[in-house]
């Protein structure tokens, strides 16, 4: 009972890295030292709810028998109050700081994009054109979305329902993903600003639409996440990175931050952002290289304790 309240502190600290495009939730797990057992458990509720959509309920609650709840409820309840509380503050840096905030994400993006690249075991010719091909990919079709109409801009301001709920079935994903934030998908999908928007105003039932749409997305996707990692983690490293990479058309702060895909030079906030951007780039492979430290620390003790016994 006293991990309780250290687990609410836990997921209070993923919230608050997830809740900031390019940190990843999975990252501070890492950190953390519960990595291994919130995908387990994360894996046991997703198989729950495919049970069930079977029509299996005996198998269903297998499976929710091996969730680890006393993890997994304070680390959500840590989680939803790191949203409610720096939701607002950073809707009204969007709005008033575009291209401060822009360069924030950036450098947090490029950390983690490092963080992503130390994950790959193989960097053969292979893993390099799929990295390209991604990024290459990703730029052209957000370039797409620049001049595209009143439509395309109303998405930002104004999504249907049916948007939150898929943003949320795909943002989820990148839980279970070290190298990847689920605020940096809402960023590329344009809907960062509404999902903020509508916790800061509690429209409770576009946030339900939205969480609805997360449990989704773990129950179908995360079962697959975990079968790509275990079989072709490298491929999935090599796309992610060409993901963050192609990006940048969206993250780069100039002209109107996050909120447009034109690029110009830069021509205002230039040293703040340079400076934003350098920092959060540090932070990002600092939290990495501290979890590193920790890894490397449990894998020596674990020897140690074998070598003792044997």
């Amino acid at each position: 009972m006293r991990e309780l309240p250290l687990n609410v502190v836990r997921g209070f600290l993923m919230g608050a890295a997830d809740v900031v495009p390019g940190v990843s939730g999975g990252t501070v797990a890492l950190v953390l030292g519960i990595y291994r057992r919130l995908v387990a458990s994360i894996r046991e509720g997703g198989a729950a709810v495919i049970a069930l959509l079977k029509g299996r309920p005996r198998e269903a609650a297998a499976h929710l028998g091996e969730v680890e709840w006393t993890l997994i409820v304070p680390l959500v309840a840590g989680i939803g109050l790191a949203v409610v509380v720096l939701a607002g503050l950073i809707e009204s840096l969007l709005r008033d700081r575009p291209v401060e905030m822009a360069a924030l994400f950036l450098g947090l993006v490029g950390g983690s994009t490092v963080v992503a690249w130390r994950l790959l075991e193989r960097r053969d010719v292979a893993r390099i054109v799929i990295l390209l091909l991604v990024s290459v990919a990703v730029f052209v079709l957000l370039g797409l979305r620049e001049g595209t109409g009143e439509d395309a801009v109303s998405q930002l301001t104004d999504p249907a329902l049916w948007a939150f709920f898929g943003a949320g079935a795909v943002a989820i994903c990148a839980m279970i993903l070290p190298g990847i934030s689920g605020s940096f998908i809402l960023v590329m999908l344009s809907m960062y600003g509404p999902v903020i928007s509508a916790v800061n105003n509690r429209e409770m039932v576009t946030l339900l639409v939205f969480l609805a749409g997360t449990v989704v997305g773990l129950a179908l996707f995360s079962q697959g996440l975990h079968w790509a990692l275990t079989h072709h983690s490298d491929s999935v490293m090599a796309a992610l990175i060409g993901l963050m990479l192609g990006s940048i058309r969206v993250l780069w702060p100039w002209p109107d931050g996050v909120d447009s895909t034109a690029l110009e030079a830069p021509d205002q906030a230039v040293v703040a952002s340079l400076l934003l951007a350098v920092g959060a780039f540090l932070v990002v492979v600092g939290i990495d290289d501290l979890a590193r430290r920790r890894l490397r620390r449990r894998e020596a003790a674990a020897v140690a304790a074998d070598t003792a016994t044997g």
